[in-house]
């Protein structure tokens, strides 16, 4: 089964850093911006399936925005990343939220998961108080983690709830589209058809 979950967030607060630490199991202190979107992959165990995520990184900058609409759709889930060390960073992840759902546009507005995702636990400065987030996160209905893509703190313990969520969505979007199935039994007409030409001479 594969997964898209692309990460969204303001620039700057260390969000390739966590894929890169996610997938390839290192971190690099050299900066460099995101140019449109980047892709990764990598395959986990979920509930005992192998899934495959596929994480789109897309770019902070005002000028990629436009990349949103065709990337967001068919995601199964969505992380918001900030800075814990930047309220601006988290002021930011609601209009990355909304921005989502427009372009997104899943069939249900009230179960589509997101994982928020506090960054740079490193630093030791934090200019958002844990309750605030936490508040904002029950509000969203989202899981809430801490993370130090620098010092390998709970970043795999993010994305394989991600994993989990987006599991859970694809299984429950799956069940509801049965319901808009229909099975048309043809037998009976292909019957009719064949005796209406046979030669009744």
């Amino acid at each position: 089964i594969e997964f898209q979950c692309p990460f969204l967030y303001i620039q700057r607060v260390g969000k390739s850093s966590m894929m890169t630490r996610f997938v390839d199991h290192r971190f690099t202190n050299m900066y460099r911006a995101t140019i449109g979107v980047d892709f990764l992959t990598k395959e986990v165990t979920v509930e005992k399936d192998s899934v495959i995520l596929q994480v789109w990184d897309t770019a902070g900058s005002e000028r990629f925005h436009s990349l949103g609409s065709t990337l967001y759709r068919g995601a199964h889930c969505c992380l918001l990343v900030f800075d814990l060390s930047s309220a601006a960073s988290f002021s930011a992840l609601d209009g990355w939220r909304t921005e989502f759902l427009l372009q997104a546009a899943p069939a249900d507005l009230t179960t589509f998961p997101f994982i928020v995702v506090g960054n740079k636990t490193d630093l030791g400065t934090q200019e958002v108080s844990p309750e605030r987030v936490q508040q904002w996160c029950e509000n969203l209905g989202a899981r809430y983690f801490e993370c130090s893509a620098k010092e390998d703190i709970d970043v795999d313990m993010a994305f394989r709830s991600a994993a989990r969520a987006a599991l859970q969505y694809f299984k429950c979007s799956v069940m509801d589209n049965r319901e808009n199935i229909q099975i048309t039994n043809r037998e009976p007409e292909e019957q009719s058809n064949q005796n209406a030409s046979k030669c009744t001479c």
